[in-house]
């Protein structure tokens, strides 16, 4: 609980020892739950599993499920973030408040554990790093292989769980051949491509109830349980940014370095704070206005040219696609042998893409697409999939600069409108 002030530590405190005390369980409506749902999660056979509660309702059903297929269950909320300020901690506290009711209504021991160490080291560190280096990280992926499948599956272990949980959408199969992540039966929803940086030792012992629901299922059943938080909405973003402004967040770790704007033939457009504030595809916020002699359309980022401090931006579509990718840190779930057809996305929801993956000289892949993709952005993941099955995915580090191509081979030197 470093950095916390003395009455957020003392809350914290107070709010452990009232909601982490073993619960006698409750008297409690069983609904009848679809006959093709509960034989998606086979009987537990009185095994112990320690469910990851984050005050939501997709882990309270989660937990839930697993009562009902005589599993052995405990909860676990874990804190992976600390403010010197304390604003965070207050959403930290309404949270276990959140978890510990949803235990105390299902029966169930509530732990708790903080991680903000581990958080701070091997997620936020890595988010920095790559804004520092102009990129667009996401630390949603490194937190579930670094915190949520590592940090939390030790703790489980050492309370002597054999299984740990999540309400993650996604569904395991284990077969003879091994452990398999397919997606969702909830597409919307399906969060594989979140997960395919854990690797495949640490999925062995994972269970996801809430693979074959669809998320207004899982609502109708926490109502029907008289869950408290049925209707609570789904958290989005970055957690550890909450609220605030992203912008006013980053300052506080990166300096801004301005340079100029210019088009992809080099004309000067503007100026920019600082390259880590663009993201490639952006609109909002490059604050160009009308250009002279330019027509009334929107400007997009379209590349940085970080060792000039340049902002490229285009109202031409064509100058946000590209047809291939090299990706490195690659985690394969599945055995796979390259050169292979598949199919990729390199962002959450998008649809999946057909595409030639093959080893790259530096022990990364490099992927081809058969339709140009908008706005391939460097430190972002790409997923990869065989039909409903998740292969892997890898960090995007480089992308085709047909809008850089004309900058790239002229002199350091830009010229006005």
């Amino acid at each position: 609980m470093r950095n916390l002030p003395p009455k957020a530590k003392a809350k914290l405190v107070k709010w452990a020892a009232v909601f982490c005390q073993p619960v006698s369980a409750t008297t409690m409506h069983h609904p009848t739950l679809p006959a093709n749902l509960t034989e998606l999660l086979p009987d537990g056979a009185g095994a112990r599993v320690i469910v990851g509660m984050s005050g939501g309702v997709d882990s309270s059903v989660a937990a839930y499920l697993l009562q009902r297929a005589n599993y052995r269950v405990q909860g676990l909320f874990m804190k992976n973030w600390e403010e010197d300020d304390g604003t965070e901690y207050c959403t930290a506290i309404a949270d276990l408040e959140d978890a510990a009711r949803v235990c105390d209504k299902l029966g169930i021991d509530l732990h708790t554990a903080n991680f903000a160490a581990e958080y701070w080291d091997n997620v936020f560190e890595d988010f920095l790093t790559g804004y520092r280096a102009n990129h667009t990280p996401n630390p949603d992926v490194l937190c579930n292989r670094e915190i949520k499948f590592k940090q939390f599956a030790d703790y489980a272990s050492r309370l002597g769980a054999e299984f740990i949980a999540t309400g993650h959408y996604a569904r395991i199969c284990r077969t003879a051949d091994g452990t398999q992540l397919h997606k969702a039966a909830d597409r919307n929803k399906d969060q594989t491509y979140f997960l395919q940086a854990v690797p495949a030792a640490q999925l062995r012992n994972a269970l996801f109830p809430l693979g074959g629901w669809q998320k207004q299922q899982v609502r109708e059943l926490a109502q029907q349980l008289d869950l408290h938080n049925h209707a609570r909405k789904d958290s989005t973003g970055i957690c550890f940014i909450g609220e605030r402004r992203f912008d006013d967040f980053l300052a506080r770790y990166i300096q801004d370095r301005p340079g100029a704007i210019t088009d992809t033939s080099g004309r000067r457009l503007g100026q920019h704070r600082g390259l880590h504030h663009f993201t490639l595809g952006q609109r909002q916020g490059i604050n160009l206005g009308g250009v002279r002699g330019r027509p009334e359309a929107p400007w997009y980022v379209a590349g940085k040219l970080a060792a000039r401090d340049l902002l490229v931006v285009s109202q031409q579509a064509h100058n946000l696609q590209s047809r291939w990718l090299r990706a490195t840190a690659v985690n394969w779930l599945q055995q796979v042998t390259l050169p292979a057809l598949g199919s990729a996305k390199i962002r959450y929801r998008q649809d999946d893409q057909a595409c030639r993956i093959s080893a790259a000289a530096d022990g990364g892949v490099l992927v081809k697409f058969d339709t140009p993709q908008r706005a391939v952005t460097p430190g972002q993941y790409v997923a990869f999939y065989d039909g409903t099955r998740l292969l892997g995915g890898a960090r995007i580090c480089a992308t085709d600069t047909a809008a850089l191509a004309p900058l790239q081979a002229r002199p350091s030197s830009t010229h006005n409108e």
